[in-house]
Formats: C-alpha cells, sequence, structure tokens
C-alpha cells in the first residue's frame, strides 16, 4: 500500500486501519512510539485481543499461521504482533511472511517491529510483499545536525519554544540519543512549564550534575584558568565520576578545537571555523581564546595523549588515569602542569 515515515503515520491511522504495519530501524524511541501508535489504534477501534510473537533462534513460524486460522473460531478483531528484531525472519519466515502478505486474515492486523533492515532485506520478496500488503515505516537515525529541529518540534508538542543556542546545547548534551533527549524535553516541561526555554534553562536543568560539571570542566580549562580546573577534578573524583566520562569531554572538546585549528591554518577565518561546528554564540570567547593559545602541533600532542589515557582507563598501560587527565586538562588550559603528586586519592 504505502511506504510512509514516522511523521506521517498518525495521519494514516485516523484514515483507517492497514491490514499489516511493517515498523524497521534502529531507532528505539521511534520504532517504538510508531509501534505504540499502531497498538492504540486498534484498541480505539475494539481490536480486543493481542498475541506477541518474538522470532528468537529456533522460532515455529507455524505458530504465526495457526495464530491465523484459529481467527475464524473467534468473532473478535485481533492484533498480532511479531517481533523481529534481527531484521532477518530466515528461509521459512520470508516464506511465511509472504504467505501472510499474499492473503491478510479478515478482523486482524499484523504489527511487524523489526531492527534495522540491511539493503539487500530491503530489495527481498518478503519484506517488498509486506510493504506491498499494507504500511512500511523505515526509521533512522536523527544525525547530530538534525536533532535541533528535531528537539524544537518535540517540544512544540509541549509548548514550549526554545532558541537556536539552546536548542543547539540540549542536542550537544544528550549526544544524538533521542531516548536522552526526550526524556530532557519532559523534565524541562514539568521543571518550567510551556512557553519560551532560554540558554539559562536548559543549563540549569539539563543532566545531572556529574554531567555538568564535566562540561564545566571543560570550561574552566578553555578559560585558561588551571587552579579551579584542578579543583573541579578533584570534586568530579571525589563524587565517584569516572575517569571515562571525562576522558570523554576533554577529548571531544580537544578533537573539536583540532579541528577548528586546522580549518584556520588552511585560511578558514576563526568565524568560519567556529561556525562549520555550531559553536554557541556564548562559547565563542572561550573557543576563540584557546585556539589563540594553542596552535599547530600542540593539538596532536594532545590528542596522542587523550589515546594514551584511553588506554590507561582500559587497564591496557600503566598509570593513573586522574593523573594523566589533571596534565592533559592543564594542557588544554595553557598553564605547565602543577609541580604535585597530582590527584588526591589517586592508585
Amino acid at each position: 500500500m504505502s511506504q510512509l515515515r514516522p511523521e506521517q503515520l498518525k495521519a494514516q491511522l485516523g484514515k483507517g486501519l492497514a491490514p499489516v504495519y511493517f515498523i524497521h530501524g534502529d531507532e528505539p524511541l521511534l520504532v517504538n512510539e510508531c509501534a505504540d501508535a499502531v497498538r492504540a489504534a486498534t484498541r480505539a477501534a475494539g481490536f480486543s485481543e493481542r498475541q506477541v510473537f518474538a522470532v528468537e533462534p529456533g522460532f515455529d513460524w507455524d505458530s504465526l499461521m495457526s495464530a491465523c486460522d484459529s481467527l475464524s473460531l473467534f468473532a473478535e478483531q485481533r492484533l498480532l504482533e511479531l517481533r523481529l528484531p534481527t531484521g532477518k525472519p530466515g528461509k521459512a519466515g520470508a516464506q511465511a511472511l509472504r504467505d501472510y502478505a499474499a492473503r491478510p486474515p479478515e478482523d486482524t492486523v499484523l504489527l511487524i517491529v523489526s531492527g534495522k533492515l540491511e539493503a539487500s532485506a530491503r530489495r527481498s520478496k518478503w519484506a517488498q510483499a509486506l510493504d506491498q500488503a499494507g504500511v512500511s515505516i523505515a526509521v533512522w537515525p536523527v544525525g547530530l545536525g538534525e536533532l535541533p529541529a528535531w528537539i524544537d518540534a518535540r517540544m512544540r508538542r509541549h509548548d514550549m519554544r526554545a532558541g537556536r543556542e539552546a536548542l543547539q546545547l540540549l542536542a550537544e548534551r544528550v549526544e544524538g540519543n533521542l531516548l536522552a533527549a526526550a526524556q530532557e524535553i519532559e523534565k524541562l516541561f514539568l521543571l518550567h512549564g510551556p512557553g519560551e526555554v532560554s540558554l539559562e534553562d536548559v543549563e540549569d536543568l539539563v543532566t545531572d550534575s556529574a554531567r555538568y560539571d564535566i562540561y564545566g570542566l571543560v570550561d574552566s580549562a578553555l578559560a585558561g584558568d588551571a587552579a579551579h580546573t584542578r579543583r573541579m577534578l578533584v570534586g568530579l573524583r571525589a563524587e565517584g565520576v569516572e575517569p571515562v566520562l571525562v576522558l570523554w569531554a576533554l577529548a571531544r572538546e580537544i578533537r573539536s578545537l583540532a579541528g577548528m585549528a586546522r580549518d584556520i591554518q588552511k585560511g578558514a577565518a576563526p568565524g568560519q571555523a567556529m561556525a562549520a561546528r555550531r559553536v554557541w554564540d556564548k562559547r565563542k570567547p572561550l573557543v576563540s581564546g584557546v585556539l589563540q593559545r594553542i596552535r599547530g602541533r600542540q593539538w596532536w600532542a594532545m590528542l596522542q595523549r587523550c589515546a594514551s589515557i584511553d588506554r590507561i582507563v582500559k587497564g591496557r598501560a600503566a598509570g593513573s588515569a586522574w593523573d594523566e587527565l589533571l596534565q592533559l586538562a592543564l594542557a588544554l588550559a595553557g598553564r605547565p602542569p602543577f609541580r604535585t603528586t597530582g590527584i588526591p586519592g589517586h592508585d
């Protein structure tokens, strides 16, 4: 019948139920929301029974066909839900799905919830048969560049609005995780309510304090405040924050800065380099300052240090991860290392 995008499903369900809904993709939040919409529509239409089949190794595909045959014994509408996490039904499953699609039972809706389909599976006869028998919805990941717009649309469902910088910050905080983004939007709505959401609101309310302190650590280093950077690192260690999270935040910032430095070296204006990496206005002075302070091969050296710390964190090299993180943060701050034993309490 049709291939739809997730945002088109609501309108289709409003026009009446299709015999088959085939939802597939590797973005759990959107896949689950599409499936929930189909379940809700069938309940509203009087489908009083729901039978779930989970396709695992050794799954008996005849059980699905038997369930279809048994419907004639009952005068009730039924939702059959088939969960196909791998997106690979196998030979027997492919044939069973083709047979079902050729003759869908009356008073029945088949909802197939699948993992991401490989290109060969999308071209397969069983997938094409499902497409023709009902509605097929491919759920694709939302890229980081598209995420602010996705967040904006999601917030507007709650009558919330946010500016570009607030949307960009929220997108950066959730790192492309749509489930985390949805949860943060719900939290913002509960704590803030409808209306305009400012950049300061996002800074104050989004993510837990440990993650926020990690971002604060990065900004302290960018500002060149070595003493405060060391105090924050000591505090993060005392709070039980894992060193891998601190490394992630520092390495992510260093990679971005190294890319900007490379662009500037090739002739790009600093403003152009920052715009290309979506540096929001409030952070531009910090970023501009560190790009003037650190140049050339210093970025390469810090990237190498990140790789060395990663090996220590994973137990593949000797050393104290926290002491090495201190040296990395101080290098980013553009200050010589402290002449101390490092982070108090190091192993």
